[in-house]
């Protein structure tokens, strides 16, 4: 018993190590989106994988960098490990989709900081339904120009 709470004590203190420099990790969140058509960004054709796909906007960023909105929190998402889910208590009704960041940040983000870089970034908007679901939507231009331009 001695050995293992030992060894079990080891581990964790290897762990904390390893990670201590590291970024924050961030709980993967489920996004049911009540729209479901049959590809979706993550999907894969003919050996490709899809970025984007009804409901998305797609940006040409050639590198650039992607900034945070609003002061929020951003997610890996659960199902698609090419997107993240950035949302904002300023926003309550709202997420916002993106695929296609390099590297992102992952957590609370101020106000436009950088969520990392993208050469084509898909941008969805979607709205909370009163079934909990999300629907997309079209995003505000204004919103969109908070999220490729910095403060």
């Amino acid at each position: 018993m001695r050995v293992t709470s030992f060894a079990c004590s080891s581990v964790w203190l290897l762990g904390m190590f390893l990670t201590g420099c590291s970024q924050p990790t961030e709980l993967g969140r489920s996004l049911p989106i009540e729209q479901r058509w049959q590809l979706q960004p993550g999907s894969a054709i003919a050996g490709h994988r899809v970025a984007g796909g009804l409901g998305d906007i797609s940006i040409e960023l050639n590198g650039d960098a992607v900034y945070a909105p609003a002061d929020g929190r951003v997610q890996p998402v659960q199902s698609n490990p090419i997107c993240v889910v950035f949302e904002a208590p300023e926003i309550p009704a709202y997420l916002f989709r993106l695929c296609g960041i390099r590297s992102p940040k992952l957590g609370e983000v101020q106000q436009g900081e950088a969520i990392g870089k993208a050469d084509a970034l898909q941008f969805a908007a979607l709205r909370r339904q009163p079934d909990g679901k999300w629907a997309m939507v079209e995003p505000s231009r204004q919103i969109l120009e908070q999220t490729l331009k910095p403060l």
